[in-house]
Order: structure tokens, then sequence, then C-alpha cells
């Protein structure tokens, strides 16, 4: 219930702070004194966007705030969900600053605009002029049917599968596409795998093929120079028999001449060095074999590795072992595309099933209000003047699910007996639309668990009889929440448990918007005013006092 509310900078309201009651209140005013701006206002906290041009000082910030108390809301889990304070009476506060920046506040704690509306509309329903036109909404009549209904917490966890539902249709479309991509990519990119596998590529094999076939190629000439190399050496002219001469002669003098003996024994090491040296080149020369079979393999190999280089552009094997590597994951992902598109897939039919059976649910609760809310609507708008109007609420199964199951609603009206029942937007008159509206907010309201409803002019278009007959209704909500109606009709304002002005005062340099609550005295002067046209007669004062104690 809204307890107090308080304005500031705002418009033509400088400062404005009130107190709302329990029960039924009235706002009546001149027209263009004000009222919309108090609703402005009021619309701030429910997290309409904010304008600058609303503010009356544009130096100084606009501050609105509203007091709920909501001790008996059940939002208990709301707060904490929402790491808030709960206080019984929260404060729900927005901000305007001269930059044009807006802040809004839940017990002075700083929140997003969306969780400030989000808490707002849990609080407080503003019906303005404009939501009667919503009557004929399918959206708005299914939301009817389903707060009759008593579907709002299996809705809220259909939906929540709903959403899952969709996302997991959206993720089933994505790995089909890419499935579809894969397969048409999948032939390729085996092929290029196979070649790549039979190549039987190893690392470093590269280096070695070319070291072996540089032999090759140059293995008559290795060949004929390790030849030559130990004949120099090991022939009857050679060094070797150079050098064993050479120690012989120097032998003969060794005994005699002891200088000699150091360079005698490195002499004979030399020798020895060197006979290993002819060994070893004699079994490389034996070693080294002219294979032009061995050596067109190496050419066919090196080839085959060049090509798949140039093929895949890249310097060595390693690369290539690395697209190998690509390819082979590639077609294991393939694979497991397969299995998550049959994962997927099974989730969606277990969640598809799951969604049907709570649809049925849904159904049938809706179902079974048909009757009883056709029956009380046409009982409230018969008190309302129109005696003869039909109402029907038709639903039908539509061939896919939606967020609201596989229903569709219409509701199906016309205020003349016989007549064709046809959607209430084509055949209501706004006075019968605004008659139509309070019925269905009275069958609602409670079931919504709100605590308060602000009408605007929900009376537009009606008589002064059926205008009473509206605030009878309005009294009768006004027993289980709080109520709030703008008004302009006095038949309307006299059954108000507590009446507001709203009003302008103007001087040389602005005009200001006040809202006062009214004494007894005040609101028969009031009521007589709404009744007369410029002068207040002693009839209409009378006529006032009697609306009033009626």
């Amino acid at each position: 219930m809204l307890k107090h509310l308080s304005i500031t900078n705002f418009a033509l309201i400088e400062n404005l702070q009130v107190d709302f009651f329990e029960g039924f209140s009235v706002i009546t005013g001149e027209t263009g004194a004000g009222k919309s701006i108090i609703l402005g206002a009021l619309s701030l906290i429910l997290g309409q966007r904010a304008d600058l041009q609303s503010l009356m000082d544009k130096e100084a910030k606009c501050v609105v705030e509203g007091i709920f108390d909501v001790v008996n809301l059940g939002l208990d889990d709301f707060f904490v969900q929402n790491e808030l304070d709960f206080q019984d009476h929260s404060i729900l506060r927005r901000e305007i600053l001269p930059g044009g920046k807006s802040r809004a506040f839940i017990n002075d704690t700083p929140v997003n605009l969306n969780l400030l509306s989000e808490l707002a509309e849990k609080l407080l329903d503003i019906h303005s002029q404009h939501k009667t036109i919503t009557l004929g909404d399918v959206d708005f009549q299914m939301e009817v049917v389903d707060g009759l209904a008593g579907n709002g917490d299996i809705l809220d966890h259909y939906r929540k599968k709903f959403d899952n539902y969709k996302k997991l249709g959206y993720e089933l479309e994505t790995l089909k596409a890419a499935e579809e991509k894969a397969r048409k990519e999948q032939d390729f990119i085996q092929f290029q795998f196979d070649e790549l596998q039979t190549a039987r590529l190893k690392q470093h094999e590269q280096e070695e093929i070319e070291h072996e076939l540089e032999i090759l190629t140059h293995a008559e000439e290795i060949k004929t120079r390790l030849g030559n190399a130990v004949g120099i050496m090991s022939t009857e002219d050679g060094i070797l028999a150079s050098m064993n001469n050479l120690i012989n002669e120097l032998r003969k003098i060794k005994s005699f001449f002891g200088e000699i003996g150091g360079l005698f024994d490195r002499l004979e090491i030399d020798t020895i060095d060197l006979k290993d040296i002819a060994a070893e080149l004699a079994k490389l020369e034996e070693k080294v074999e002219v294979n032009t079979e061995r050596t067109a393999k190496l050419i066919e190999r090196i080839n085959l590795i060049y090509l798949l280089q140039t093929k895949h552009k890249v310097a060595d094997i390693s690369g290539l072992l690395r697209i190998k590597d690509n390819y082979e994951r590639e077609l294991h992902d393939y694979s497991s595309l397969e299995n998550k598109i049959a994962a997927t897939d099974e989730a969606l039919q277990k969640l598809s099933a799951e969604l049907h059976s709570d649809a049925i649910i849904i159904s049938d609760n809706r179902k079974n209000i048909v009757g009883m809310l056709e029956k009380q609507i046409l009982e409230i708008i018969e008190g309302l003047g129109m005696p003869r109007a039909q109402f029907r609420v038709e639903i039908e199964k539509s061939d896919a699910l939606t967020q609201n199951g596989f229903d569709k609603v219409r509701f199906l009206f016309n205020a003349n007996q016989g007549g064709e029942l046809r959607e209430i937007s084509k055949v209501a008159s706004g006075g019968e639309l605004s008659r139509l509206m309070l019925a269905v907010k009275s069958l609602v309201a409670t079931k919504k668990y709100l605590s308060s409803i602000i009408f605007d002019e929900i009376d537009s278009g009606v008589s002064g009889e059926i205008a009473g007959k509206m605030g009878s209704i309005m009294q009768d909500m006004a027993k289980k929440m709080q109520i709030i109606a703008i008004t302009h009709l006095p038949q309307i304002a006299a059954r108000g448990n507590h009446h507001y002005l709203v009003y302008k005062e103007m001087n040389e340099t602005n005009t200001k918007t006040f809202l006062k609550m009214l004494p007894e005295a005040g609101r028969i002067n009031e009521i007589a005013k709404m009744l007369s046209d410029s002068k207040i007669s002693n009839s209409a004062l009378e006529t006032a006092r009697e609306l009033l104690n009626n």
C-alpha cells in the first residue's frame, strides 16, 4: 500500500508531500491542474524513462519517493534474492540529475532501473486511460484468464522451460547447420588427412633423406677420391712406405744420438695414426656404393615431401604433422557433432514432452474458469447499465507451443442482445470499454496480489448513474486493497473514504501544482463545484451532501 508520496522539482511541482491511507481515495481537480503530472512522477518509480525537460529547475535534481507498506505482500524472497534490506515500510526512490542521468534506490540501496520497476509493479498498478484499450489486446486477455485460473506459478515454471526449449531448439539448428557444413567438407578433409596419414611422415626425416641423397648423388666421385687417398697412403711409394723408410733411417742413429729420441717416438705415433686413417678411408671406400635404385626411391620420397609442403604451404615436416593433427581433430569433432546433435535432440524431445504436459494443465485450468469469468463479467456490466450485453471467452488450441502454452484466448463482446459477438476492440465504445475494464480489474485485482491500484479516469464516457455504480465497485475493491481513483465525476468522488484536490497557483513568474487532502467541508464544496457550472448553487451543495451521505 502506498503510504506517502514525495515529489521534488518535477514539472510544475516544486515540493509535494502527501500521505495516503487504506480504503478508497479519490483525486479531483480542474482539467490541467496537474493530475497527469502526479501520475507522471509516480511512473518514474515504475521505471518510466526520465526526461530532463520534466525538471522545474534545470539546475537542481528531481526526486520522486514513494513509501510502501509491504508487510503482508510476501516479498521477503525478492529482497533476499536481490540482496536488499527488507523494511516493513520500504522506500522506492528515483532521482533525475541536471545532467540527465537517472538513479534508482530501494531502501537507500542503489539498484538498476529494471529491479526498481520489477518491485514497483508488484506494489502498484496505474490504470491510465489508454490502458482501457489494452482490454482488446490478446496478451492482456490471456493474463486476465491466467490470473483467475491461478496459473501464476505453473506458468512461471513453464516459461522458464520454454525459454530453455527455444534455446535448445536454436542450439540444435546451429549444430545441424554445422553438421551440414562439416558433411560438405568431410570428404575433402578425409582425403587430405588420408594423404598425410599414408605418407607416414616422421620428424627429421627430410634432413636425413637430403643428407643421404647428397652422398648417393656424388657416390662415384666419393668412391674414386677415397680410393685415390688410400692409394696415396698405402702403395709402395706412398706416404706410409715413406714414413717407414724415415723411421728406419733414424733408428740407425737413435742408439748413439739420444737427441733424436723424442722425434723418433713422435714419428712412430704419427705412423700408427696414418695407418688407422688409411684403414678408415678403405672402410669408407668399401661402404660407399653407387645405388641407383636407392637414389630413385629417395628422390621419389623427397619429392613427395616437397609436394606436400608446397600444397599445404609449410616449410618442414613439423608443419605437415601439425596439419595432419588438425585434420584428425576436425574429423573427430564431426563425430562428436553427431553425438551432440543426438543428445540435444533427445533433451529437446524430453523438454517438449514436459511442456506439453504442463500446457495441458494450464489449459485445463483456463477452461475451468471460463464459465465463471463470463458469468461474473456479465453480472457486473449488467449492474453498470448493460443488461443485454453478451460476453464470451473463446479458447482455441494453437498448432505450436508458445510462451503461454498452446492456447489462444479471445474476448468476444456485443453490447446488444442478438448482436454478433466480435472482438472487443471492434465493437465496444469508449464508455463500454471503461465498464468492461473495471469489471475485469475488479475480478483479477486480488489475484495479482497487488496492494494498490490507481484508476486514472476509468469513468471516461459513462453517465452519472453508471459512474455511481462504478464507484460502488471500486468501494468493494477497496475493502481488500488500496484504491485511488482520479475522476471528474462527483458520483465517484463522493464514494471515496479520502478526497484529495489537485490545484494550481500562479504568480507573476511561475505556476505550481499542489495536492492536498480535503476535510469534510472542503469535500462538500469540491463535489458541489463538480456539479455546478460556474457558481456553486445551494442545490449543488445539498446534492453534494446527499452524495456523501449515501
